[in-house]
């Protein structure tokens, strides 16, 4: 007897894995960023050309994954993604590259959570589905980020063939979810301003006002300070080795798992504001990051910061599920959520690496990602505390 996954399981098992190479990816980048001779800067440069496709294709991806099946969406996501690394292996530019790569997660991701309202019906089994798929997200990217640091070090053709074996087994996983029915009214005229116009319409809403402006500033925060990392270790700790960096890196991955998953515990959908005061923790976190000279405590610091980053944000991507998918539609609510969280990352990792080319010490790096993401929280609070009434 064929044992078959339930749909959310499948779900769960393809992004898995899609994640899983997401992230092998970036350490493969930067094995090929030391082997070719590129600038120390080039990494966070290769970073923003994934993010700058989020920015740029955001009015039409939410479309696409509205108007399609959304599991044929990830099929195409991952087809593209696949072809980033063909050129990866074609040795072309790895900014370009790795932008392709990011065309393919920028048509992915819509449809994952997207589909999370046909798949989980009702608050309470929209917040576990968010919390599990939070969960298999960052576990992957605790291992990916692992494994693409070792295979890179062993060889990076290697590690690259990998990576499209995997994206194939995802993309046959993907045929076990079943097909949501679309919507194939939607059209792709005019989505700059319409765009524009649901974007006005979820920040006029409170609930969604505050997911958007929480997860933002939670990814802007863990984007600088994952780059941040890259340059901290070898400094501080003189620890120089792919794989070590990329565990070192991976256990703010086990803690946002183990955040994730309690946070079904503490906060519901309903008191999602309370996710503000997890944001300050992980604020404050980030700045004793400043008093960190050995690897247990940075491990401990790490583990925290992850932790209080994965109950920030788990509460209010299912909030803002909720609200888009009784408003302007899930996929498009997605793809604002990815405009707005790959802009924050942008201007973060684009300021650090103007930053680092400047000369500029990471510690004052370090410390402007804290106090950009407190402000943010105290944002939060004010919002919080003074109940403003948005229609």
């Amino acid at each position: 007897m064929r044992l078959k996954p339930s749909p959310l399981n499948a779900l769960f098992l393809a992004q898995f894995i899609s994640a899983f190479v997401d992230n092998m990816i970036l350490f493969i980048a930067l094995g090929i960023i030391h082997r070719d001779g590129y600038p120390g800067y080039y990494l966070p440069l290769v970073q923003s050309t994934f993010l700058l496709s989020f920015i740029v294709l955001s009015p039409w991806v939410g479309r696409f994954a509205d108007k399609k099946a959304k599991s044929q969406v990830l099929m195409v996501g991952n087809v593209i993604k696949t072809l980033g690394i063909l050129l990866l292996l074609a040795k072309c530019d790895p900014a370009l590259s790795y932008g392709v790569v990011g065309i393919g997660a920028v048509i992915y991701s819509p449809a994952k959570y997207g589909i999370l309202p046909f798949l989980a019906r009702g608050e309470d089994a929209l917040l576990r589905a968010n919390s599990s798929l939070e969960s298999y997200t960052i576990v992957a990217i605790l291992t990916g980020s692992v494994a693409g640091g070792y295979l890179s070090d062993i060889s990076i053709v290697l590690s690259l063939i990998a990576c499209i074996v995997l994206y194939v087994i995802s993309i046959g996983v993907n045929t076990l979810i079943p097909k949501d029915p679309g919507n194939r009214g939607i059209q792709y005229r005019n989505a700059i301003i319409e765009f524009a116009s649901d974007a006005a319409t979820l920040f006029h809403n409170k609930q969604s006002h505050f997911s958007l402006i929480g997860t933002g500033s939670f990814w802007m925060a863990s984007a600088v300070l994952r780059m941040i990392i890259f340059a901290w270790v070898p400094l501080t700790l003189g620890i120089r080795s792919g794989v070590d960096i990329s565990m070192i890196i991976a256990v703010t991955g086990i803690g946002i798992a183990i955040g994730a998953v309690i946070t079904p515990y503490l906060i519901t959908v309903r008191d999602y504001q309370r996710t503000a005061w997890y944001g300050l923790g992980m604020g404050i976190c980030i700045l004793a990051f400043l008093w960190v000279t050995t690897l247990p405590i940075a491990i401990i610091l790490l583990l925290l910061i992850g932790c209080m980053g994965g109950i920030f944000i788990v509460p209010m991507n299912a909030c803002l599920q909720h609200v888009g998918h009784q408003t302007i539609g899930a996929g498009k609510t997605i793809a604002i959520q990815n405009f707005v969280e790959n802009s924050f990352m942008f201007l973060g990792v684009g300021a650090y690496t103007l930053a680092f080319k400047l000369g500029i010490s990471i510690y004052t790096s370090l410390a402007a990602a804290g106090i950009v993401l407190l402000a943010f929280v105290a944002y939060l609070l004010v919002l919080t505390y003074k109940r403003i009434e948005t229609t």
